[in-house]
């Protein structure tokens, strides 16, 4: 069986220390572990299992590399694979240097697009693989059979301190268990974590953005548009996405993000197909 890296964000940060660390002079670094960001993985792993191969998707020191979930093409390598991430609007495109590329699906149109425009082909296949998460993980529909919040805010994880103590929120930051039961036992979802919104939407919860204090739009846009709207019309305020409601709900079929999982990646090198090629 093949060893396959699933590339995700999750850098280190400091913390508060404790009174012993300051007078050790030690400085401590956890984490961040913003829940969208730990999501690839988990679909992988999840979807992996659903078609009966067993494998850890989260070996880093593995040959192969799978690029799922968020918008992390900028940390691509050459010869790396690509199912449903994106592009980054606060990176600057020269800054994807992967040229060579094996790209099965990609999160929306403006992703394929900036692609594109490097040289590099991608299919139009589109879709965030977390909307897949539904479909995979019954405590999911179990939790969103049964909701018990009217609404809940996620936010970005960097406009989480603007939100400290509003009722309604949920850390990006709380465990993922806590993070995923929360949205899906709810009724509305708003704020500026996109996958936030994703999951809710992958529910069938209606969901609205917030603006984002440090995001670029793209990523939004980029994801409303692959799932077969106009863009995204988001909030000023909190109070304002509660008084819209959700969005039109995704317009899109998730057969072809299916049909593109690179579970070839998996197979022994032999047997592996060379993909969707790249440019």
């Amino acid at each position: 069986m093949a060893r396959v890296e699933v590339v995700h964000w999750n850098p280190l940060r400091r913390r508060r220390r404790t009174l012993r660390e300051r007078l050790l002079g030690r400085h401590p670094a956890v984490p961040v572990d913003n829940f969208g960001d730990l999501l690839g993985p988990l679909v992988v792993r999840l979807l992996l299992a659903a078609r009966g191969v067993e494998a850890d998707p989260t070996d880093d020191a593995a040959p192969a590399r799978l690029l799922a979930v968020g918008s992390i093409l900028h940390l691509a390598r050459d010869g790396d694979t690509v199912w449903g991430s994106g592009v980054n609007g606060k990176i600057p495109l020269d800054e994807v240097r992967a040229r060579s590329l094996d790209v099965r699906a990609v999160r929306g149109p403006r992703t394929r697009e900036a692609l594109a425009r490097l040289g590099v082909q991608a299919p139009a296949v589109y879709g965030d693989p977390a909307l897949l998460l539904a479909t995979l993980d019954p405590r999911l529909r179990a939790w969103a059979a049964d909701p018990v919040h009217d609404v809940t805010l996620v936010p970005n994880v960097h406009d989480l301190p603007a939100h400290r103590g509003h009722p309604a929120l949920v850390s990006p930051t709380a465990p993922l268990d806590t993070v995923l039961e929360r949205v899906a036992r709810s009724r509305l979802v708003v704020g500026s974590s996109l996958h936030g919104l994703v999951v809710a939407e992958s529910l069938g919860i209606p969901a609205r953005a917030v603006v984002a204090g440090h995001e670029d739009p793209l990523k939004y846009d980029d994801y409303y548009r692959g799932t077969g709207r106009d863009g995204f019309h988001p909030a000023a305020s909190v109070a304002e996405a509660v008084r819209l409601g959700g969005e039109p709900a995704p317009r899109w079929d998730p057969g072809p993000l299916l049909a593109a999982f690179p579970e070839d990646l998996w197979a022994p090198a032999p047997a592996r197909g060379a993909g969707a090629g790249a440019a």
